[in-house]
């Protein structure tokens, strides 16, 4: 497919991110070098590797996980459109976990080695990946605190209402329903639950009437309830600046 300048790119017309000054899209044109498409089931960074490269999620979806010494893996996140990857191996050295596509994905490439050139001369553009940082500390802090303080039938109900909005932000709901093609493995691995605990709870709330996951498609048909069991409000996410 030919490759999606930033000018045109599609991400930037959703009010979830913040706009481009004329100069940042005009570096932001320079700092990127490409697209990558990948295929579901692709390991796209891998925990412990320095890849040259940076990413920017244009299309599709994948998780985030760690692979502990006994070969198990726990999901940390997901990955959404908008998403930025690669900062760790960026600022670290190296990746302090991997990310594997569930989904086809297309990615924005951009070289490793010119984000220090985001830091030298465009402070405005640094401080935005700080505030990409600080935004992924908040999440993992709002997960832990899901852990810790709901139980299953909120995490749930929790995490469903997160990534629909997360979704709904980016332009990909069709009135109450979202793509989902993450398995209900991945969900309990990222909730600290047992697949057949989750199982039972995902049918538990579609007796429930509140939601229909199924053949890759989540609908929220009661989200207003749904967001009351999982103690949370109804919100669209906070703006977020787009790399």
């Amino acid at each position: 497919m030919p490759g999606t300048t930033c000018k045109i790119c599609p991400l930037r017309k959703r009010e979830l991110f913040t706009d481009f000054t004329k100069d940042e899209l005009e570096f932001m044109a320079w700092f990127k070098t490409g697209e990558l498409r990948v295929d579901a089931g692709t390991t796209i960074l891998m925990e412990g590797s320095n890849s040259p490269q940076l990413f920017t999620v244009l299309e599709g979806m994948g998780t985030r996980y760690k692979t502990l010494e006994n070969g198990k893996r726990q999901v940390i996140n997901f990955v959404f459109p908008g998403d930025f990857l690669g900062l760790q191996a960026g600022i670290m050295g190296e990746m302090k976990h991997s990310i594997d596509a569930t989904t086809e994905m297309t990615l924005c490439v951009f070289r490793r080695n010119d984000i220090w050139e985001v830091f030298k001369t465009h402070p405005e553009r640094a401080y935005d990946l700080t505030w990409i940082a600080a935004v992924e500390e908040h999440f993992l802090g709002e997960t832990i605190a899901s852990l810790g303080q709901r139980d299953a039938t909120q995490r749930i109900a929790w995490a469903l209402i997160r990534i629909f909005e997360r979704l709904d932000a980016v332009g990909m709901s069709t009135g109450h329903k979202v793509p989902l093609h993450f398995r209900q493995q991945d969900l309990a691995d990222a909730l600290g639950l047992s697949l057949v605990h989750t199982n039972k709870t995902l049918q538990a709330l579609r007796a429930m009437g509140l939601i229909e996951w199924q053949d890759g498609t989540l609908n929220l048909k009661k989200p207003q309830e749904l967001a009351e069991l999982a103690m949370v409000d109804l919100e669209r996410p906070q703006k977020r600046p787009l790399m």
